[in-house]
């Protein structure tokens, strides 16, 4: 039994297979706006570079924005779209 301070280590009941949750990711940003927008999330997340005097609380927010838009590149392009865009 999971622990009640810690809501979100109870199962998922209703989840989505990965596959239907990829193919949705990949028509949502396969128009024009779903593509500024991926583009956009990935200049702000992944081609940031924190400066030496980044706190670690910074840091670990990055991190996080960084796996979250590399999760939805990533279901993107399993559900197809392509060209993604660059990192840089």
């Amino acid at each position: 039994m999971a622990d009640p301070g810690w809501p979100w280590a109870e199962p998922v009941a209703d989840t989505v297979p990965e596959d239907q949750l990829a193919v949705a990711c990949a028509r949502l940003f396969a128009g024009t706006d779903g593509a500024l927008l991926l583009s956009h999330l990935t200049r702000v997340t992944l081609a940031t570079t924190p400066g030496p005097d980044v706190t670690e609380a910074r840091l670990r927010h990055l991190e996080g924005q960084r796996a979250l838009v590399l999760t939805l590149r990533h279901l993107a392009a399993r559900g197809g779209l392509s060209p993604l865009p660059p990192i840089l």
